[in-house]
């Protein structure tokens, strides 16, 4: 008995250590998406509320967040955004940028937007 709560114990301080660990990575994840944003978008799209659209046809990342359940737009990432106009350049992300991008996207998304 004792040895089992010994286990039990030791699973529950991993079980505490791996969800403060969570933290940390979850703002590296924030901060990669939003540099994937500058650097890929930013030329003509906001990517933070502070921000002014470079060009008028590009939506803010804060209208697409309030627009859209960014997470839906996974599927489109994976397989490349192509869109009909010519500004827009043709990209390839990687499943863990995709996740960067949109968690960074989802922390635009406004309280009250409908999902």
């Amino acid at each position: 008995m004792l040895g089992s709560r010994n286990g039990i114990s030791a699973l529950l301080a991993a079980m505490l250590l791996a969800g403060g660990a969570g933290a940390p990575a979850q703002a590296n994840a924030l901060e990669e998406g939003r540099q994937l944003a500058e650097d890929m978008c930013g030329t003509c799209h906001a990517i933070s509320p502070e921000d002014e659209t470079e060009n008028p046809e590009a939506p803010t990342f804060s209208e697409i967040a309030g627009r859209y359940s960014v997470w839906n737009l996974q599927e489109a990432l994976a397989e490349g955004i192509v869109v009909g106009h010519e500004d827009m350049p043709e990209f390839t992300l990687s499943p863990e940028q995709i996740n960067a991008l949109l968690s960074y996207m989802d922390t635009l998304t406004p309280e009250d937007a409908a999902q």
